[in-house]
Protein backbone atom coordinates (compact mmCIF):
# COMPACT_ATOMS: atom_id res chain seq x y z
CA UNK A 1 0.00 0.00 0.00
CA UNK A 2 1.20 3.43 -0.89
CA UNK A 3 0.29 6.52 1.05
CA UNK A 4 -0.16 9.77 -0.79
CA UNK A 5 0.53 12.80 1.38
CA UNK A 6 -0.39 16.25 0.15
CA UNK A 7 0.59 19.18 2.31
CA UNK A 8 -1.37 22.32 2.83
CA UNK A 9 1.82 24.26 3.66
CA UNK A 10 0.25 27.57 4.59
CA UNK A 11 -1.88 25.97 7.28
CA UNK A 12 0.43 23.18 8.38
CA UNK A 13 -2.29 20.60 7.77
CA UNK A 14 -1.62 17.39 5.90
CA UNK A 15 -4.00 15.17 3.98
CA UNK A 16 -3.44 11.46 4.25
CA UNK A 17 -5.17 9.39 1.62
CA UNK A 18 -4.44 5.66 1.36
CA UNK A 19 -4.08 4.28 -2.17
CA UNK A 20 -3.97 0.56 -2.69
CA UNK A 21 -2.92 -1.67 -5.52
CA UNK A 22 -6.03 -3.82 -4.97
CA UNK A 23 -8.25 -2.33 -7.65
CA UNK A 24 -11.71 -3.61 -8.42
CA UNK A 25 -13.94 -2.63 -11.34
CA UNK A 26 -16.67 -1.32 -9.04
CA UNK A 27 -14.35 0.65 -6.76
CA UNK A 28 -10.88 1.41 -8.13
CA UNK A 29 -9.69 2.74 -4.77
CA UNK A 30 -11.15 -0.04 -2.63
CA UNK A 31 -9.34 -0.41 0.67
CA UNK A 32 -8.68 -3.77 2.26
CA UNK A 33 -10.19 -4.13 5.72
CA UNK A 34 -6.74 -3.75 7.31
CA UNK A 35 -6.44 -0.23 5.83
CA UNK A 36 -9.96 0.99 6.51
CA UNK A 37 -9.96 4.40 8.12
CA UNK A 38 -11.05 4.78 11.70
CA UNK A 39 -14.81 4.52 11.88
CA UNK A 40 -16.08 7.55 13.72
CA UNK A 41 -19.03 7.22 16.01
CA UNK A 42 -21.53 9.93 15.07
CA UNK A 43 -25.15 10.32 16.01
CA UNK A 44 -27.36 9.23 13.14
CA UNK A 45 -30.13 11.53 14.24
CA UNK A 46 -30.72 13.98 11.39
CA UNK A 47 -32.16 16.55 13.78
CA UNK A 48 -28.98 16.56 15.86
CA UNK A 49 -26.82 17.03 12.77
CA UNK A 50 -29.07 19.78 11.41
CA UNK A 51 -28.98 21.53 14.79
CA UNK A 52 -25.18 21.21 14.95
CA UNK A 53 -24.78 22.62 11.45
CA UNK A 54 -26.91 25.65 12.23
CA UNK A 55 -24.75 26.68 15.20
CA UNK A 56 -22.23 29.46 14.68
CA UNK A 57 -20.66 29.37 18.14
CA UNK A 58 -19.29 26.59 20.31
CA UNK A 59 -21.60 25.26 23.00
CA UNK A 60 -20.87 25.01 26.70
CA UNK A 61 -18.65 22.03 27.33
CA UNK A 62 -17.16 21.96 23.82
CA UNK A 63 -13.38 21.68 23.56
CA UNK A 64 -12.41 24.86 21.68
CA UNK A 65 -8.81 25.08 20.47
CA UNK A 66 -7.27 28.20 18.96
CA UNK A 67 -4.08 27.28 17.10
CA UNK A 68 -1.46 29.43 15.43
CA UNK A 69 -0.31 28.48 11.94
CA UNK A 70 1.15 26.01 11.10
CA UNK A 71 -1.32 23.91 13.04
CA UNK A 72 0.82 20.78 13.23
CA UNK A 73 -1.92 18.22 12.63
CA UNK A 74 -2.70 15.61 9.97
CA UNK A 75 -6.38 15.40 9.06
CA UNK A 76 -8.32 12.62 7.35
CA UNK A 77 -12.00 11.85 6.88
CA UNK A 78 -14.20 8.80 7.27
CA UNK A 79 -16.79 7.45 4.83
CA UNK A 80 -19.44 9.81 6.23
CA UNK A 81 -17.35 12.92 5.52
CA UNK A 82 -16.48 13.55 9.16
CA UNK A 83 -12.98 14.97 9.55
CA UNK A 84 -10.72 13.69 12.31
CA UNK A 85 -7.16 14.20 13.51
CA UNK A 86 -5.07 11.39 12.08
CA UNK A 87 -1.80 12.52 13.71
CA UNK A 88 -0.42 15.35 15.81
CA UNK A 89 3.10 16.62 15.02
CA UNK A 90 5.18 16.14 18.22
CA UNK A 91 6.57 19.69 18.33
CA UNK A 92 3.72 21.40 16.47
CA UNK A 93 1.36 24.05 17.77
CA UNK A 94 -1.43 21.52 18.32
CA UNK A 95 0.83 19.33 20.48
CA UNK A 96 2.00 22.35 22.48
CA UNK A 97 -1.58 23.32 23.21
CA UNK A 98 -2.17 19.90 24.77
CA UNK A 99 -5.83 20.04 23.70
CA UNK A 100 -5.73 18.15 20.42
CA UNK A 101 -5.37 14.37 20.48
CA UNK A 102 -5.04 11.78 17.74
CA UNK A 103 -8.51 10.51 16.81
CA UNK A 104 -10.31 13.73 17.77
CA UNK A 105 -13.21 14.61 15.50
CA UNK A 106 -13.19 18.17 14.14
CA UNK A 107 -16.78 19.35 14.66
CA UNK A 108 -16.40 23.08 13.97
CA UNK A 109 -13.89 25.33 12.23
CA UNK A 110 -13.28 29.08 12.00
CA UNK A 111 -15.15 31.00 9.35
CA UNK A 112 -13.09 32.87 6.76
CA UNK A 113 -12.92 35.89 9.05
CA UNK A 114 -14.43 36.98 12.33
CA UNK A 115 -15.30 34.97 15.41
CA UNK A 116 -17.99 32.74 13.94
CA UNK A 117 -17.51 29.01 13.55
CA UNK A 118 -19.18 26.64 11.10
CA UNK A 119 -20.03 23.00 11.57
CA UNK A 120 -17.78 20.51 9.80
CA UNK A 121 -19.93 17.43 10.50
CA UNK A 122 -20.16 15.42 7.31
CA UNK A 123 -18.78 18.13 5.00
CA UNK A 124 -15.64 16.26 3.97
CA UNK A 125 -11.92 16.85 4.14
CA UNK A 126 -11.66 19.12 1.09
CA UNK A 127 -14.00 21.77 2.52
CA UNK A 128 -12.33 21.72 5.94
CA UNK A 129 -8.85 22.09 4.44
CA UNK A 130 -10.06 24.92 2.20
CA UNK A 131 -11.60 26.71 5.20
CA UNK A 132 -8.37 26.40 7.16
CA UNK A 133 -6.27 27.54 4.22
CA UNK A 134 -8.30 30.68 3.42
CA UNK A 135 -8.81 31.69 7.05
CA UNK A 136 -7.76 35.33 7.51
CA UNK A 137 -5.33 35.93 10.35
CA UNK A 138 -2.61 33.94 12.07
CA UNK A 139 -4.89 31.63 14.08
CA UNK A 140 -7.53 29.00 13.34
CA UNK A 141 -10.15 27.97 15.87
CA UNK A 142 -11.29 24.35 15.91
CA UNK A 143 -13.83 22.57 18.07
CA UNK A 144 -12.81 18.95 18.60
CA UNK A 145 -14.31 16.01 20.43
CA UNK A 146 -13.41 12.41 21.15
CA UNK A 147 -15.28 9.70 19.21
CA UNK A 148 -18.48 8.87 21.08
CA UNK A 149 -18.58 12.24 22.83
CA UNK A 150 -21.49 13.43 20.69
CA UNK A 151 -23.55 10.46 21.87
CA UNK A 152 -22.71 11.27 25.50
CA UNK A 153 -23.67 14.91 24.90
CA UNK A 154 -26.92 13.82 23.24
CA UNK A 155 -27.75 11.56 26.20
CA UNK A 156 -26.91 14.35 28.64
CA UNK A 157 -29.02 16.79 26.64
CA UNK A 158 -31.88 14.28 26.54
CA UNK A 159 -31.65 13.79 30.31
CA UNK A 160 -31.68 17.57 30.82
CA UNK A 161 -34.66 17.91 28.47
CA UNK A 162 -36.52 15.13 30.28
CA UNK A 163 -35.74 16.71 33.67
CA UNK A 164 -36.95 20.11 32.43
CA UNK A 165 -40.19 18.61 31.11
CA UNK A 166 -40.72 16.77 34.39
CA UNK A 167 -40.10 19.99 36.34
CA UNK A 168 -42.59 21.86 34.12
CA UNK A 169 -45.18 19.11 34.66
CA UNK A 170 -44.67 19.25 38.44
CA UNK A 171 -44.93 23.05 38.40
CA UNK A 172 -48.13 22.89 36.32
CA UNK A 173 -49.60 20.29 38.67
CA UNK A 174 -48.77 22.45 41.66
CA UNK A 175 -50.25 25.50 39.93
CA UNK A 176 -53.45 23.57 39.12
CA UNK A 177 -53.70 22.38 42.74
CA UNK A 178 -53.22 25.91 44.06
CA UNK A 179 -55.82 27.30 41.63
CA UNK A 180 -58.37 24.69 42.74
CA UNK A 181 -57.66 25.50 46.36
CA UNK A 182 -58.01 29.22 45.62
CA UNK A 183 -61.36 28.65 43.87
CA UNK A 184 -62.60 26.60 46.82
CA UNK A 185 -61.50 29.32 49.24
CA UNK A 186 -63.30 31.96 47.16
CA UNK A 187 -66.50 29.88 47.17
CA UNK A 188 -66.28 29.54 50.95
CA UNK A 189 -65.75 33.30 51.31
CA UNK A 190 -68.70 34.09 49.04
CA UNK A 191 -70.87 31.58 50.87
CA UNK A 192 -69.82 32.99 54.20
CA UNK A 193 -70.22 36.57 53.02
CA UNK A 194 -73.77 36.02 51.75
CA UNK A 195 -74.64 34.03 54.88
CA UNK A 196 -74.09 37.18 56.98
CA UNK A 197 -76.80 39.19 55.27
Amino acid sequence: NLVYIAACAAAGVFLVSPITSAFSPSNPLALPSSCASTKLQMANDDDLIRWARSNRVAQAGDRVVELRRPLGIVLDSDDSGNVYVDAVAPMGNAARSGLVKEGDIVTMCSATFGEQLWSTRGVGLTRVLAAIKIRAGPTVTLVVEQPGESERKAKTTQKATDAAQEARARAQSKKDTLLKQLEQDEKKLKKGFFGLF
